[in-house]
């Protein structure tokens, strides 16, 4: 079983084209950046360019979107192929992804779709968690989801799921503060006994957002500022898990890179790491 990496306590944001210039030709007062992963598994290009150019002087964090360690018919090797070569140019602080399936039959959805919480789809999930950290040779974190719906039949509840996940494959978990919020929302759980919930000692990393609201439900959208309640939200988890890697994700809407700085001290002063 793969050992997870210590704690990294730092403050980050997602890397996204918008900002590219900004990164490479300014000193941008951040600890790490992330990108999503899919948009770097090519050779050549801008973006794998400016990956290598931001990497010479930030910790870089991968996030991917598709690896959908929820589906029945296990993991696509070609994916993990192309991921590993990535990994290993890349040598980041974490390679994370989503609890969530996307694929079928050969049909990606290209959406991240919720799973049961039941023993059989926590036997999938681990199978095809513990082959990508094989493939990789490391651990990776895997990040709750918001969701919409909610299964009958359930055996377990989220967090208690989560923990079983980390137990069984060693993997680690990349805590969504608005996802929690999200979905206890939607489904009218209590977001801090989520909080309470969790196997805090997997916890390696959190994402702060924004979210919408729908005709009935919250929807996470990423193209807002953070609000007050996922503030608070983040102030206990920060309390139950300690010091590790924050940032905040924007994929729509994007503003200047000073809005997000600026959503970033929030995030510090929060903490307790303000300068």
């Amino acid at each position: 079983m793969p050992v997870l990496s210590p704690p990294f306590a730092g403050y980050g944001l997602g890397l996204r084209k918008e900002h590219y210039q900004a990164f490479l030709e300014m000193e941008v007062p951040v600890d790490f950046v992330e990108v999503i992963s899919e948009n770097f598994m090519v050779d050549g290009g801008r973006p794998r360019h400016v990956l290598r150019e931001v990497r010479s002087r930030y910790p870089v964090v991968l996030h991917g979107v598709s690896m959908s360690v929820g589906s029945s018919d296990g993991l696509d090797r070609d994916y993990l192929r192309r991921l590993k070569a990535l990994v290993d140019e890349t040598e980041p602080l974490h390679v994370s992804d989503h609890l969530s399936w996307s694929r079928i039959g050969g049909f990606n959805s290209h959406d991240l779709l919720p799973l049961p919480y039941t023993d059989e789809a926590l036997d999938i999930v681990c199978a095809n968690i513990s082959m990508a950290q094989d493939v990789l040779g490391r651990a990776m974190l895997f990040e709750n989801p918001s969701s919409y719906v909610a299964f009958d039949g359930a055996a377990m509840t989220e967090w208690e799921f989560l923990e079983a996940m980390c137990e069984r494959t060693g993997c680690g978990l990349l805590l969504d503060v608005n996802n929690i919020y999200v979905s206890a929302t939607n489904h009218g759980f209590d977001a801090h006994a989520f909080v309470d919930g969790i196997p805090a000692a997997h916890v390696r990393q959190i994402h702060l957002a924004g979210h919408s609201q729908g005709k009935e439900l919250l929807i996470d959208t990423h193209d807002s500022e953070v609000c007050d309640a996922v503030w608070q939200l983040y102030a206990r988890v920060r309390a139950r898990v300690g010091a590790v890697a924050t940032m905040i994700e924007r994929d729509d809407k994007i503003p200047p890179l000073a809005e997000l700085l600026d959503e970033l001290a929030i995030a510090r002063a929060l903490a307790g790491d303000a300068p």
